[in-house]
């Protein structure tokens, strides 16, 4: 098995080791099964917290298969769990009223003693038709309701009242969202894919994940080299902004080691499904039929899937310069797995590559 080299004195450069492992599940069900995709999803919590990963995280996606709704989720997960920690990528932040949301996530906070991380988008403007249109662009508003979210979460002044209106308080009083979780800011994270935004993320005093999808790539450049360019500009913008180090950053990949023949083919399949449809592939039965975007704009690009025996995907995540640059490895599971598989893949990686990155197992609660 290869094994994570480490320089004597590490560089920005250099390769670090995963210190934290964690998967992405859209927690998918099958049309009419929504009840036994969301226990299972959290049966999925339960196996990936007992395998020693740190993280779990969900993806929020409206009006299709998956789980639209994740702070009721992570508190029922929550009660079901005692370490893993909870969080979202991502939540798009243009369709959020963002003080209820402020509410909602201390309240899953305080319920799950602190292990919330919440990792937010601007979203887009697909889904005004139900949402209601603003006069703003989906980024500008996306990132208005965020600004307004974390002065919530922080405990900040929102309004102070001026006039008695029964059965309100009284005048002069000061409004803050209740209750307050105190932590809950310092764990706010945002799903970058361009250096950009990953800038105005450190500037914002926000944790990083990047993932599957990037932007702004150069002539040649590859996913891996870009995406480690993305997080060395970050760690950057940190330090020159609040002169600390900055936190872990996380990064999602497809990381799929097969130790049998029947799961290399069943990973190569998943493989050419991803790069003929795109974000689209891998669907629950029942779901919206996929619409064909493997061909992406120009400058956008779509990470790899690495597959095959688990020694070749071992080589083939050390290689790789944006999976060398990030502290947290979040495994992305195929959205059409079901249960015995996702826990299969999340066996795998834990007893096969993730060592070899440097990885241990984090202790039993």
């Amino acid at each position: 098995m290869t094994t994570l080299t480490r320089p004597d004195t590490p560089g920005p450069d250099a390769a670090r080791p995963t210190t934290r492992l964690g998967f992405n599940s859209r927690v998918s069900f099958t049309t009419g099964e929504a009840g036994r995709g969301l226990r299972e999803g959290i049966e999925l919590f339960q196996a990936a917290e007992g395998l020693g990963y740190q993280s779990g995280w969900t993806y929020q996606r409206h009006f299709d298969n998956y789980l639209s709704s994740p702070l009721p989720f992570f508190a029922a997960a929550g009660q079901h769990t005692s370490r893993i920690t909870l969080g979202s990528a991502v939540i798009p932040m243009r369709n959020q009223e963002p003080i209820l949301l402020a509410e909602a996530a201390a309240t899953t906070d305080l319920l799950t003693d602190g292990r919330l991380q919440l990792a937010f988008s601007s979203g887009s403007d697909a889904w005004d038709g139900v949402f209601g249109t603003v006069a703003t662009d989906a980024r500008t508003e996306g990132q208005r309701r965020l600004r307004r979210f974390l002065a919530g979460v922080s405990g900040e002044v929102l309004h102070t009242v001026t006039e008695h209106r029964p059965p309100g308080p009284p005048p002069g009083t000061e409004l803050r969202v209740t209750p307050h979780s105190p932590g809950l800011r310092d764990r706010i994270w945002y799903g970058s894919g361009h250096i950009a935004s990953a800038v105005n993320a450190a500037r914002q005093g926000l944790r990083l994940i990047t993932g599957t999808i990037l932007r702004g790539l150069e002539e040649g450049e590859t996913f891996g080299e870009y995406q480690a360019r993305l997080i060395g500009e970050y760690r950057t913008a940190w330090a020159d902004t609040h002169g600390t180090p900055p936190p872990p950053v996380a990064v999602a990949a497809s990381v799929l080691p097969a130790p049998t023949r029947e799961l290399r083919e069943i990973y190569a399949a998943y493989d050419l499904e991803r790069r003929t449809y795109g974000p689209a592939a891998s669907r629950p039965r029942g779901a919206l039929p996929p619409v064909k975007l493997a061909d992406l704009p120009a400058g956008f690009a779509m990470s790899p899937v690495y597959h095959g025996d688990p020694d070749t995907v071992t080589d083939a995540a050390l290689a790789d310069p944006g999976l060398s640059a990030a502290d947290e490895l979040v495994l992305f599971l195929p959205p059409a797995f079901g249960l015995d598989q996702n826990i299969r893949l999340l066996t795998d990686l834990a007893t096969t590559v993730a060592p070899a990155l440097g990885w241990a197992p984090a202790a039993s609660a």
